[in-house]
């Protein structure tokens, strides 16, 4: 079977990792990728936002499978596109539609969809720049602190938590008023804040039927002891200690069954993975948001764990008989842990040489996953995001796994690289 990724971080890497590996594969290529997978896959120089050379790319090569990996293609409607057109439309893509990508495209449309399907979650209002004297005034109602969210796309940066009334009202003015996430901002969610502990859950579904996958928590502020600005991710733990049977019961019952079944119910075609992001308040689960497809970097702690084939289960996915799909499990805890060019999440360079990585690769108890990344004419790896590589550990333990993540992080080098060194300690005071 060929097959076409589209995406080009550290998720698609370990997507990509998981998708040779299967007997099912015959050629993977990647659009556009990045250096970890054209180690192991064909990158091709196509946006994933360009659907018309996506369209000619399938014909040419035979593709008879489509993997989305990131959010902007899935809100800009390419499932969508391939669906409502002749040539292609035969070709199964792992996402969902336009509609359903709503659900992270916009937090105002999946507060609603939680409310009209009794989904546990927090209180909230949306405003607009119409309603900004109105929100200011639902401000000083509420208790702090106090959660902003821009409605729309902001890669991952677009939540804020404000600890007092005046940086509340401030940041209010600056995401509504000055634009401060662009169009993602147009309108604000204002939301109850939930004290718990978090972690995300992943299902897999093909519409009618699920899987749910390995739990993550991940690690979203810059700093240590979760200090300082919000990332797309700076590491990630799997499985969850604190997430025990009884609790993932409760998310199975009290969550992703009715979210599955109100996408059925509104008639919303959904192929493709549904990430949860959870707060555990007193062992009962409350969804803080949706995201329509893997978190990155969790993907990175949340596939090693699988052990069945994952290639199988994207076909099933995409064959809508995911109810045939035997979901196995290794039994070891990942961690990962996210190195990043200094400056990150605001400016930083790009183009400096990566040392270190042939023997990263080959130590036992690792994979190393890369993000913003590229190749150069010489063959030398070079940083090409701020996210630069996710490094995985696993073990029979989270310190076993913690060992082996940072014994293979400290081999590893470039100029004015940064990566948290606390990954995974406050998991490890709540197991003591």
């Amino acid at each position: 079977m060929n097959i076409l990724l589209l995406g080009s971080g550290g998720r698609e890497h370990a997507f990509a990792w998981k998708i040779v590996n299967s007997p099912k594969c015959t050629k993977l290529f990647v659009a556009p990728g990045n250096a970890g997978t054209a180690q192991i896959a064909e990158n091709v120089a196509i946006s994933p936002t360009d659907f018309e050379k996506l369209q000619s790319f399938v014909l040419e090569k035979n593709i008879e499978l489509v993997v989305v990996g990131p959010e902007e293609p899935l809100v800009r409607g390419v499932v969508d596109y391939f669906e409502g057109n002749e040539k292609i439309s035969h070709i199964p893509v792992i996402g969902p539609g336009q509609r359903g990508a709503h659900l992270e495209g916009s937090k105002d449309f999946s507060k609603k969809f939680m409310e009209r399907h009794g989904v546990p979650t927090a209180a909230s209002k949306t405003f607009t720049k119409d309603t900004f004297s109105e929100g200011l005034e639902y401000l000083k109602s509420q208790t702090l602190p106090i959660v902003l969210k821009a409605d729309g796309l902001a890669a991952g940066k677009g939540v804020l938590i404000c600890e007092t009334l005046g940086e509340a009202e401030s940041s209010f003015k600056e995401m509504l008023l000055d634009a401060k996430f662009g169009e993602a901002s147009q309108k604000v969610v204002v939301e109850q804040f939930l004290d718990g502990i978090e972690l995300s859950v992943f299902v897999a579904t093909d519409g009618k039927s699920y899987r749910i996958l390995p739990e993550a928590k991940d690690y979203k502020r810059i700093g240590e002891k979760d200090a300082g600005l919000n990332t797309g991710g700076m590491g990630a733990v799997s499985p969850v200690p604190f997430a025990d049977k009884a609790f993932l019961s409760k998310v199975e019952e009290k969550v992703v069954k009715p979210s599955i079944e109100g996408l059925h119910k509104e008639e919303i075609r959904y192929r493709g993975f549904l990430f949860i992001g959870l707060m555990n308040i007193g062992g009962e689960p409350y969804v803080i948001e949706y995201n329509v497809r893997m978190g990155d970097p969790e993907t990175q702690a949340v596939l090693p764990r699988i052990k069945s084939d994952f290639l199988e289960m994207l076909i099933h996915m995409g064959n809508e008989t995911l109810d045939n799909y035997v979901l196995e499990l290794h039994d070891f805890t990942s961690t990962t842990v996210v190195m990043v060019a200094g400056g990150y999440p605001e400016s930083y360079n790009k183009g400096d040489k990566i040392e270190g990585l042939s023997e990263a690769y080959s130590r036992e108890g690792s994979e190393v996953f890369h993000a913003g990344t590229k190749l150069a004419e010489n063959g030398n790896v070079l940083t090409n995001g701020g996210r630069v590589l996710a490094v995985t550990g696993m073990g029979s333990s989270i310190e076993e796994a913690l060992e082996n993540a940072y014994g293979t992080v400290s081999g590893i080098c470039w100029n004015d690289l940064y990566f948290r060194k606390d990954i995974g300690q406050d998991v490890l005071k709540l197991i003591k």
